[in-house]
């Protein structure tokens, strides 16, 4: 592999570094990698819709348009692989190198290994490392150790992300819906996405899903190559390497002066004749000296001196070794030298081993088994007992556990609510008003009050209700209305069928007959 050439700093990084760093190669090259992706997914993308369309099952475009993205994943890979080089790929050259480049382990990618959480890091070495078999299989357990958990978080957020997305598109329609229609818009929306979706709808789905995945699947592709990058510089140690050939480079350029110093130091520093020659004198009696056999020990000093470390050794003689040894320890202590590690494991308890002889006393073993036999046949006894109780009280309970024996509700109870729109109002509105409340339905009274004061205010207001409109849409539309007193009124009416209709407090006949008589005044009503 061309280090030299790598225009990425290689060294040791976190896992999360890693990440980043495939994600930063990502965006730096975002114009070589979302064009030819477009270029590529689009055309896919239209035939798939255009024949789910034929078949009536838009939902398959969409999930075969997600499993088929191990497909273009190699597009990104292929550009990113060559950036790091500084030699990003066209558009075009991207495209052209896809018919022939990456499809070694497709199958496996679109089969069993398609929901794989390591797919973005194993790719890489199927890919770009050249290798088949066996060695594969234990290239990429290697590469995949130490860093699965990560791998697996990674992948985790980026489909979390691909959710957001869509639930971000999906719900951009909502913001150009009005406030006031919003909850009947939101319902209707719902109604349109999950019960009976038609297939503009299912289409718009698997657009917005594209788009999603578009975005989002690059970065996962670009933090599983970064993961891989530093997986590879820890294992292979490319930084050590690359320091090194530093090295050899910075003493290549110094080598030939340091030559030439040598040689031009090597012809200055020659001895004359004259010195040579007793030079060559010494030379052959050291010689002859050494040929001669040594002295025992017990022969004693020569010429009456002692044998030690100075005379020996001369001034490179070291006595004290102290120093040396407090340097050996500390290079020792280094925790870079220190390869050892502690791995716990669980190991299977021998069985055969006799267990020691208890020291309790024998009374009180025999209490502890008293007490564990009524522990254990005791718990057994009560949850017998348990069971023939709820059998034999199973008629006064069951019918009430299946719903059979509701409580009566009283007649009075119960709040009918006509519909706004649901009969025509009587010409004489607060007469017929006034009967309803005297032959005890008051609630059908204000129910009739409410529907008139909801007319009027619409008609002089000028608006349009949506249909089941509710109250606070109600008040919120008359605001329209041009005089404050009608507001005011329209407001009371309001609150007092709110209280009947929710909290069943009925006004008093003195306030129903006020209430009438001032919506009578303002709405015109005959009484």
């Amino acid at each position: 592999m061309r280090l030299d050439q790598v225009r990425v700093e290689l060294r040791p990084r976190l896992p999360w570094e890693a990440v980043e760093l495939g994600m930063a190669l990502v965006r730096r090259h975002a114009g070589a990698i979302w064009r030819p992706w477009a270029a590529a997914t689009l055309p896919l993308f239209v035939l798939l819709n255009a024949a789910a369309w034929a078949i009536d099952a838009l939902w398959l475009a969409a999930l075969a348009m997600w499993w088929l993205l191990p497909l273009f994943d190699r597009i990104v890979l292929f550009v990113l692989s060559r950036a790091v080089f500084d030699e990003p790929p066209t558009p075009s050259q991207t495209l052209a190198a896809q018919r022939g480049w990456g499809w070694r382990g497709i199958g496996a990618r679109l089969s069993w290994a398609r929901l794989s959480p390591w797919r973005c890091i194993a790719m890489p070495v199927e890919l770009l490392e050249g290798i088949e078999g066996e060695a594969l299989r234990a290239r990429r357990r290697i590469v995949i150790d130490g860093i699965q958990g990560h791998a697996f978080l990674l992948a985790l957020v980026c489909q979390l992300f691909v959710l957001s997305l869509l639930a971000s598109l999906l719900s951009l329609v909502l913001m150009f819906v009005p406030a006031e229609l919003l909850s009947e818009s939101a319902r209707a929306m719902w109604a349109l996405v999950v019960d009976e979706p038609p297939r503009g709808a299912q289409l718009a789905f698997n657009a917005a899903l594209w788009l999603a995945l578009s975005i989002i699947e690059p970065f996962l592709v670009g933090a599983g190559f970064g993961l891989y990058l530093s997986r590879r510089v820890r294992i292979e140690a490319w930084d050590i390497e690359l320091a090194l050939r530093r090295m050899r480079a910075r003493l290549a350029q110094v080598a030939g002066l340091a030559l030439a110093t040598c040689l031009l130091g090597l012809v200055l520093l020659a001895p004359p004749p004259a010195a040579a020659q007793a030079t060559q004198r010494i030379q052959d009696e050291r010689e002859r000296a050494a040929h001669l056999p040594p002295k025992s020990p017990e022969a004693g000093p020569v010429d009456g001196e002692a044998s030690t470390l100075e005379r020996v050794f001369g001034e490179d003689a070291v006595v004290d070794d102290r120093p040396f040894r407090q340097a050996v320890k500390r290079a020792y202590e280094d925790p870079l030298l220190d390869r050892s590690r502690v791995e716990r494991s669980w190991e299977r308890r021998d069985r055969s081993e006799p267990e020691p002889p208890s020291k309790a006393p024998p009374w009180l073993l025999a209490a502890g088994r008293v007490i564990a036999v009524i522990g254990e046949y005791g718990l057994w006894l009560l949850l017998g007992l348990l069971l023939l109780a709820l059998a034999l009280t199973a008629k006064r309970w069951w019918p009430w556990m299946r719903g059979l024996r509701a409580a009566p509700t009283p007649e009075s109870a119960i709040v009918q609510v006509a519909a706004p729109d649901a009969e025509a109002l009587p010409a004489d509105l607060a007469a017929a008003a006034r009967r309803l409340w005297r032959e005890g339905r008051p609630r059908r009274a204000l129910a009739l009050l409410y529907r008139g004061s909801v007319e009027a205010m619409v008609a002089r207001a000028g608006v349009t209700l949506v249909p089941g409109a509710t109250e606070a849409q109600c008040l919120r539309a008359s605001r329209g209305l041009p005089d404050a007193d009608d507001r005011n009124a329209f407001a009371r009416m309001v609150r007092v069928w709110q209280y009947a209709a929710y909290a069943r407090h009925l006004p008093a006949e003195e306030e129903f007959e006020s209430l009438l008589g001032e919506l009578s005044q303002r709405f015109g009503w005959a009484r």
